[in-house]
């Protein structure tokens, strides 16, 4: 199977993903990320005393933003989620088609995590049960995954060696019709920033011409030091779209960052979500949602 599949499989989420003039809400932290994530949203680590608990106060978050009226408004055109959360359900509904229906292409985070540093960069660790979880995800409706790795250094060994298991994990994924979303971070504290993205535009144009005919990915990328440095991976025939992670930028950062590269889009997830807490009344946690909406939209479509 190739990204044609997931046409066939999905036309409407596909169109959606490829024509549509808004960004994509990044609501996937996993077991590592989720006690910072509660803590920025007002509920400290007494708040659970297992797991469970953890996730469950995490998932009434990820539910109170995505049946929040703003968020179905056209201005968020997909939302990345994790394992849990599209095992879970909102308004009586499961995840992933309760978005659907409010017009948001849901997409699911599939890695597990980072592997030690070695050559400047962090791999993703190993992940043999791949095609299992793919294939609960394209049972559950999803459209596409997401999967990150972290650039630290302008290593050229170590960049090559993040990109090439990067596209290796993505030919898994074309292979079960769903469209991977390739994501190898260049750390916004590097030293080393702009030669590293650099060596990455090239590593990542390699991997692209390498695909076969008809076959197209989704890339996850820091917005470069250098403005419009990206652009031919922009305009490539065999990229679906090129979207922007905020990196620790605030969100004013972010967007004024993400607005001087015509053509990416956001991915955001701190930026989007730093302001909401859990102890605002639904109108102003509606009010405080819609205005990173509104900002982050415009960043993306300007």
């Amino acid at each position: 199977m190739n990204a044609t599949t997931t046409a066939i499989r999905h036309p409407e989420m596909l169109e959606k993903i490829e024509k549509g003039q808004g960004f994509i809400a990044a609501l996937d932290q996993s077991g590592g990320s989720t006690p910072g994530a509660l803590k920025a949203y007002g509920v400290s680590e007494d708040a659970w005393s297992s797991e469970e608990e953890m996730f469950s106060l995490v998932h009434q978050m990820r539910t109170r933003i995505i049946t929040s009226p703003c968020f179905g408004n056209g201005k968020v055109i997909g939302a990345i989620l994790f394992e849990k959360t599209m095992d879970g359900e909102a308004d009586g509904k499961p995840v992933p088609e309760l978005l659907w229906e409010r017009g948001v292409v849901p997409f699911l985070k599939v890695d597990k995590g980072l592997a030690d540093e070695a050559d400047g960069v962090q791999l993703m660790k190993p992940n043999p049960d791949l095609e299992a979880l793919l294939d609960r995800a394209n049972a559950k409706g999803i459209f596409g995954t997401k999967m990150r790795s972290v650039i630290k250094l302008a290593n050229p060994k170590g960049i090559a060696e993040a990109v090439a298991q990067q596209f290796d994990e993505a030919k898994r994924i074309l292979a079960k019709g769903l469209m991977p979303i390739v994501e190898p971070e260049v750390s916004i504290k590097s030293p080393e920033r702009d030669a590293a993205d650099r060596i990455l535009l090239a590593e990542i144009l390699k991997q692209l011409d390498a695909l076969p005919e008809g076959e197209r990915v989704m890339l996850k990328l820091t917005i470069p030091a250098e403005a419009g440095l990206f652009q031919p991976l922009v305009d490539h025939p065999k990229v679906l779209r090129v979207v922007a992670l905020s990196g620790g930028f605030t969100r004013e950062e972010a967007c004024r960052e993400l607005a001087r590269n015509p053509g990416m889009i956001a991915s955001f997830s701190r930026a989007l979500l730093s302001d909401l807490r859990a102890d605002q009344s639904d109108e102003d946690f509606d009010r405080t949602l819609g205005t990173a909406i509104d900002e982050i939209h415009s960043a993306s479509v300007a």
